[in-house]
């Protein structure tokens, strides 16, 4: 009797050789997918960081807003100073309006402390000599009031001045930026011209660009607001 051996074509297993480049292509596969992964991440830290810059700053530039649209007017302060420009500052003498009480001056300072863009204001007066201090204690950062935090990561501040329809950048420019400062001439009595020639007649200000740096923003931005109510 003959015994016949029945060979199986059953599946055989994988190689050795089979399973490390198996095991090579899913680790290549991973490093990109992790490449990938790491860009997309990256990418979104980044543009989260930004829009929280650019809304902080819009916040600093509505509370600017407010502050230059209650700027006092130059024959309220007379001959005293109401607006300082300066590097990565600017000083403002602004009215403060409170329900049943008369109208108070405050000086408003904007600094630029440590990266921080910071905010701080004097207490409100209405006696002009009580002003004067006030304003040199703020110039002078001498003033003991504690500053508000408006934005952290803030690399510089430029301020520039609307005077005579063009722009004013930097420094301080006394025609432009004191009060009661006409160079040369005497200008005719206020109520015998128009306001915005007079403005003009006295070298004073119309409106402020305040232009913020950041290093998550690829260009500064820039605001402008007129002085004095819209």
């Amino acid at each position: 009797m003959t015994t016949r051996i029945r060979h199986r074509n059953g599946p055989h297993g994988f190689t050795l050789v089979e399973l490390l480049v198996a095991i090579s292509i899913l680790a290549i596969v991973a490093v990109l997918g992790w490449r990938g992964l790491d860009g997309i991440v990256r990418a979104r830290v980044a543009l989260t960081q930004q829009m929280e810059t650019t809304r902080g700053m819009q916040l600093a530039f509505a509370q600017m807003q407010s502050d230059c649209e209650h700027i006092v007017q130059r024959d309220i302060v007379d001959q005293r100073p109401y607006l300082l420009v300066g590097a990565d500052r600017f000083t403002l003498v602004r009215e403060v309006f409170t329900e049943n009480q008369p109208a108070r001056l405050q000086v408003v300072a904007y600094r630029i402390v440590n990266g921080t863009l910071v905010r701080r204001e004097s207490q409100a007066t209405r006696d002009l000599v009580q002003l004067d201090a006030l304003w040199q204690a703020v110039t002078g950062d001498a003033d003991a009031n504690p500053a508000v935090a408006l934005q952290a990561g803030v690399t510089g501040m430029q301020v520039a001045t609307w005077v005579n329809n063009t722009w004013r950048q930097g420094g301080v420019d006394p025609g432009a930026n004191t009060a009661g400062s006409a160079q040369g001439t005497q200008p005719p009595p206020s109520g015998q011209i128009p306001p915005d020639q007079a403005a003009q007649l006295n070298n004073d200000p119309t409106g402020l660009q305040v232009a913020l740096q950041a290093p998550s923003l690829p260009a500064p931005l820039v605001k402008s607001f007129l002085l004095g109510e819209p």
